[in-house]
C-alpha cells in the first residue's frame, strides 16, 4: 500500500532507493571483510602451528 505523495514522489522513492542500496553495499562489505580476516586468522594460525 503506497501512499500519495504527491509532487514528491521522485523525491522519496529515490531515497528510498539510495538508502537500500547504501544498505546493500554495507552489507556487501561487512561480508567481504569478515571473509578477508577469516582467510587471513586461519593463515596465522597455519605459521603458528607449523613455527612453532
Amino acid at each position: 500500500m503506497m501512499p500519495e505523495l504527491g509532487k514528491y514522489t521522485v523525491t522519496v522513492l529515490g531515497s528510498y532507493a539510495a538508502t537500500i542500496v547504501l544498505l546493500a553495499v554495507l552489507v556487501a562489505m561487512t561480508l567481504w571483510r569478515g571473509a578477508r580476516v577469516k582467510r587471513a586468522l586461519k593463515a596465522q594460525e597455519e605459521r603458528m602451528k607449523t613455527h612453532g
